[in-house]
């Protein structure tokens, strides 16, 4: 049967050594240093030599001395034997006869190794699990684990495991009932009852109100909004807000809580007066800012997925809308610097030959250029086209969409700036 938080396997495995031993695990904690060595070789006969060193091993790595020393794995005798020169050993087996002689060594190596017995720190110990159980909330099985530890650091010899077992378990318990009664005593009457009235199936309605209170918004929604908003509203009018509960450790309430968002309110009820008025405080506390943070993130969704994903939408049918506009435009600045690079070309071209032949000749006026450009697209159809190009398309420097959005009316932005400068 298992010892109560601990299954068979882990109380069978408690101070003992492990079955099988690694080579590698043998030679960093089983190894035998000079002051071991003399205290092995003052004993007379390669039995009680292997034997004590065994109890000697054994205290160290486990904390305790077996009640069969020789209940080891194998491979650990003939590491030891092979350390102190012991060509057989099997001789072991005859160490422990003399029973006496047993126990003569663990008072000896008791006295060498400075071990103590658990009556004497049980009282501290105890004290020590429950300040851990306070502050944490650790399990009982990393309770148990820490505790081992705790008593082979101070070289305490291991009790029984039922009687730790249930020295943490008692221990755990006395942290569970301070937390409880602490967070309880912060309570009127008056707040005791309305929690306690969380738990109650209003009429008419299936669940609690603590039900109703703990599930957070699942739909994206104006009206879903509103109910997050009303949500938030009802929990920190419960007035709990003032109750000042950093008396107990974080993680301690953070615990409390999930269990209160968790467990159901028909369990919750049969709890005592202060571990259902801890519990409930707990998660109203949670909840306080738990349904704020659900209401600023329902909005930041609302926010990006409706509004902004519309005015998105709206920008692109406005761009879809102006796509003509600006392709005509286009088409006509298109066409005059046409005109304006086929005129300069051939300028260029008849200078280049007068110049071969000694010749100059008059270079191209304005007025020639504009008389080309106009035969093509007229003065004023080209001052609106470039207009147009420059509030739809922006200027070279700027962001498409930034241009975009701040392309104005006719006249207005960049457009009036280059309508100055170009004519």
């Amino acid at each position: 049967m298992p010892v109560e938080f601990l299954s068979d396997e882990q109380a069978a495995a408690y101070g003992r050594l492990p079955e099988v031993l690694s080579r590698a695990e043998l030679e960093r904690f089983f190894f035998l240093d000079d002051v071991d060595r003399g205290l092995v070789e003052a004993k007379r006969r390669d039995y009680n030599k292997l034997g004590f060193a065994l109890q000697l091993v054994t205290v160290r790595n486990v904390g305790a001395f077996l009640d069969d020393p020789l209940d080891v794995p194998v491979e650990l005798v003939d590491y030891l034997a092979e350390q102190l020169g012991i060509v057989d050993s099997s001789c072991v087996k005859s160490y422990g006869e003399r029973e006496k002689t047993r126990f003569e060594h663990v008072w000896e190596l008791r006295q060498a190794g400075g071990w103590h017995e658990f009556s004497v720190v049980e009282n501290e110990l105890g004290e020590w699990i429950e300040a851990r159980a306070w502050t944490t909330g650790d399990g009982p099985k990393a309770l148990f684990d820490v505790a081992v530890s705790w008593l082979r650091e101070r070289k305490v010899l291991l009790p029984g495991v039922t009687r730790l077992v249930r020295l943490v378990a008692a221990q755990r318990e006395a942290a569970n009932r301070r937390l409880w009664e602490t967070l309880c005593d912060l309570l009127d009457d008056e707040q005791r009852a309305a929690l306690d009235g969380l738990l109650e199936v209003p009429e008419g309605h299936r669940n609690s109100r603590l039900d109703t209170l703990r599930r957070p918004p699942v739909r994206v929604s104006g009206p879903a909004m509103v109910d997050a908003l009303q949500r938030a509203s009802e929990i920190l009018g419960l007035g709990f807000v003032e109750v000042d509960t950093e008396v107990v450790p974080p993680r301690r309430l953070a615990e409390l809580s999930r269990y209160g968002v968790q467990g159901k309110a028909s369990l919750l009820r049969r709890h005592g007066d202060s571990r259902r008025a801890a519990t409930l405080l707990a998660t109203v506390v949670y909840l306080q800012t738990r349904a704020v943070d659900d209401a600023l993130d329902l909005l930041d969704v609302l926010i990006a997925s409706k509004l902004l994903a519309r005015a998105e939408r709206e920008s692109a049918k406005e761009k879809l809308r102006t796509l003509p506009k600006l392709g005509k435009a286009s088409a006509k600045l298109a066409a005059a610097l046409g005109v304006l690079l086929e005129v300069t070309g051939a300028h260029d071209g008849l200078a280049e030959q007068a110049a071969d032949d000694g010749d100059t000749i008059e270079p191209v006026s304005l007025a020639q250029v504009w008389a080309e450009i106009e035969a093509v697209v007229p003065r004023a159809e080209l001052a609106e086209a470039l207009v147009a190009v420059v509030e739809l398309a922006g200027p070279l420097d700027s962001d498409a969409d930034e241009a975009w959005r701040g392309g104005g009316g006719e006249g207005g932005g960049h457009g009036g700036a280059c309508r100055r400068r170009f004519w």
